[in-house]
């Protein structure tokens, strides 16, 4: 059986350079965005500069402007957990460089690509992949990503050939590089590389945790 080819969308926003290079997006979640700044910090020390700011922490859209004008020159901030276009069209206002969704809306997707922002909506099934990369998605996010394993990357890649993936959800520091050489354009990572750093945990292991993930993940991309 032949592959199915994939639509051609002429507006498809691209990944940034930044992602390309670094292959790790950090998910920032806590009871305030109030709390990121000393947390992004730690993680640019170590080399992960691709941070998603979620929604379901308070403060998001207030926070992110001074995160821009503190870290901007050395980081891109996306806004994640967006599932309607109104928090779209707002994240893009407050300046967020990608949108990152946990389903797949195409209305949300279309308002990212008038918009020339890079967008990662999220789905689990074939059709729900396909139909959010069809729509004009950068890449779609394979979540949750621990329910189906590396090997779900390489599959999809077959009758997909054209796809880029991020998983996201369960994605572990050992297994990322797993995931990267499945085919995966980047991982996303929370609670296992964020650990306790919001909880008043020791900001510089969440340093080292983040160079042994760009360390693992940089291997795994060189031999691409």
């Amino acid at each position: 059986m032949s592959s199915l080819q994939l639509p051609t969308v002429a507006s498809r926003p691209a990944p940034s350079q930044i992602l390309r290079d670094t292959r790790v997006i950090a998910v920032l979640r806590a009871t305030h965005a109030a709390a990121y700044a000393p947390v992004i910090e730690a993680l640019l020390k170590g080399g992960v500069v691709s941070v998603e700011l979620t929604l379901s922490t308070p403060g998001a859209f207030e926070e992110l402007p001074r995160l821009q004008e503190r870290f901007g020159a050395d980081a891109e901030f996306g806004v994640g957990t967006i599932t309607t276009v109104a928090e779209a069209l707002e994240a893009i206002a407050a300046g967020g460089k990608y949108l990152v969704t946990p389903l797949t809306d195409p209305a949300v997707i279309a308002a990212a690509v008038d918009h020339g922002v890079a967008v990662y909506p999220g789905g689990l099934t074939p059709s729900e992949l396909f139909g959010g990369w069809s729509a004009g998605a950068t890449a779609v996010k394979v979540f949750p990503a621990s329910v189906v394993g590396p090997g779900y990357v390489s599959m999809l890649r077959g009758p997909f050939p054209g796809i880029e993936l991020v998983p996201s959800g369960g994605v572990g520091i050992t297994d990322a590089a797993d995931w990267i050489r499945a085919g995966a354009l980047a991982v996303s990572l929370g609670g296992p590389l964020i650990g306790d750093a919001f909880q008043g945990g020791d900001l510089k292991q969440l340093t080292e945790r983040a160079v042994r993930l760009r360390g693992l993940v940089d291997e795994a991309g060189a031999g691409q």
